[in-house]
């Protein structure tokens, strides 16, 4: 009978993904194509006001709501202050094992009341914020190359190489896994430095508007993509339900808002007074300006992650004859903050710090090498090579020497390369592993999609690199000390 209620709720996933598609059929490069009864291109994106007009709901009240990339249960019952239980009563024909809901899925949810609620307006979709298959068709060096402003001439330094205004947005882009377009609609929404071909350099050191700290252009752009993904990650995984502006005063956020939103409402909090704050979330602030560089992100599809995702059987990453310790709990896939995507895996050593090792980080799961770096390798998971689409698996701190080639097409347990200190910060030689979905990071602790490999589980402690790893009976803590109680039983 479970099995025949998932099946049936899965044809009903289609339905809405086919009836939300007719009218205009989907090509490759993951573009609506327009047709001739679209407005024109001119055309500004749907109005409301930049504060709430909800009315005060009695608790418990059945509101509609249609079900957005990335929702489930658990986050659904955190935004809209109900239960899990009370949601599967008020839509039966959901699965209780469900995992993701199915994007466009019409349902009803109870609703419990909370003043001073933020907008319900709806800046941009989640699939223009991270760097998954709403790229398939951008090109990022094109597009600056079109504009007439001075920030396609930028020049910047990143890791001891020297990258132009693309290469700047590209690199940020592919290691935060953020959409070039999110952060070029706020380079120009901020300082219009796309538009405009005078450059100011009197005001580059706080370009973004962070004045004490990471100045310069492209410092500033690396913080305000650590702090997207923060408030991005938090607000998906059920952490953030409301903001606090610079006055102190609290917003409490619209139930029905999707995590782009919620991160670029964040950002501007921190940075704007109210007035500017209002303008900025409103449909003639940074909405309009990605509009306006980019088109209606709306009329592209907007899925990103689908109804009843599941994660492929994965191996941990390492030989099964050999015991690692488990040196890092759940803590940043990149950066310093959310999303807290990675864990961390140290082979046997005589002594600690960043030591070379006979000893190789292997393949989790089939795959092809969609992309080589410093430190870095992305196992592509569904074949095609590119990064951006399907499960991808990062893994950091591998050696150069040794290391796999781009494009080598990999079977479970072959060789990724030998642990090292390489890319990033590291202080011991370890393999950091994450995971990623259509480009967006999956936390490694996630109630909905946990990170298991050969059956352990990652729990996340009170702070970044703390937690545990757990199969059954059986528990593992992190420790970067590799102490005997963080030590993974070699598998048989």
């Amino acid at each position: 009978m479970k099995n025949q209620k998932l099946f049936l709720f899965a044809i009903l996933g289609a339905i809405v993904i086919l009836l939300s598609s007719c009218g205009s059929k989907q090509e490759s490069g993951y573009i609506l194509p327009e047709t001739e009864e679209v407005e024109p291109a001119a055309t500004a994106p749907a109005t409301t006001t930049p504060f709430s007009s909800r009315p005060v709901y009695p608790p418990g009240t059945l509101v509609d709501y249609i079900a957005q990339s990335s929702d489930s249960l658990d986050l659904l019952a955190v935004r809209f202050g109900a239960s899990p239980e009370e949601i599967l009563w008020a839509n039966p024909e959901i699965p209780a094992d469900v995992t993701t809901l199915p994007p466009g899925f019409p349902m009803k949810m109870p609703i419990y009341y909370e003043p001073l609620w933020g907008t319900e307006f709806q800046m941009i979709p989640d699939a223009a914020f991270v760097y998954g298959p709403d790229l398939l068709d951008f090109d990022l060096k094109a597009f600056l190359e079109s504009t007439p402003g001075w920030f396609k001439n930028y020049r910047a330094s990143i890791g001891g190489n020297t990258l132009d205004a693309a290469g700047v947005i590209n690199y940020y882009s592919l290691n935060y896994s953020l959409n070039p377009k999110l952060l070029l609609a706020l380079v120009e929404f901020q300082t219009g430095a796309l538009t405009n071909p005078q450059r100011t350099p009197a005001i580059e050191d706080s370009f973004l508007g962070f004045e004490n700290y990471h100045r310069g252009v492209h410092l500033q752009i690396s913080y305000a993509s650590d702090l997207l993904n923060d408030a991005f990650y938090r607000y998906f995984n059920g952490e953030m339900t409301s903001i606090e502006h610079l006055d102190g005063t609290i917003e409490n956020i619209d139930p029905w808002q999707n995590s782009a939103t919620v991160a670029l409402q964040y950002y501007f909090s921190l940075i704007m007074n109210k007035e500017e704050y209002a303008r900025a979330i409103g449909p003639e602030g940074y909405a309009k300006t990605f509009f306006d560089l980019f088109g209606d992100p709306w009329r592209r599809n907007t899925t990103v992650i689908p109804g009843n995702l599941t994660q492929p059987t994965l191996i941990l990453p390492f030989s099964p004859d050999t015991i690692w310790a488990y040196t890092g709990g759940p803590h940043t896939g990149w950066g310093t903050r959310k999303p807290w995507a990675a864990v961390d895996f140290a082979p046997p050593s005589e002594t600690q710090g960043c030591v070379e090792t006979e000893q190789f980080a292997t393949a989790i799961a089939d795959g092809v090498v969609a992309r080589i770096d410093v430190g870095t390798v992305m196992l592509d998971l569904d074949g095609d090579g590119d990064e951006r689409t399907g499960w991808v698996i990062l893994y950091l701190h591998i050696a150069e020497e040794g290391r796999v080639g781009q494009g080598a097409v990999l079977k479970q347990g072959d060789i990724i390369g030998h642990p090292s200190c390489e890319g990033g910060s590291a202080t011991g030689t370890h393999v950091h592993i994450a995971r990623k979905y259509n480009g967006q990071w999956i936390p490694a602790a996630s109630s909905v999609l946990p990170f298991k490999m050969n059956g352990w589980i990652p729990v996340e402690g009170n702070r970044p690199y703390e937690g545990l790893l757990v199969r059954g009976s059986q528990v593992v803590r992190a420790s970067v000390l590799s102490d005997s109680q963080s030590m993974i039983p070699a598998q048989r």
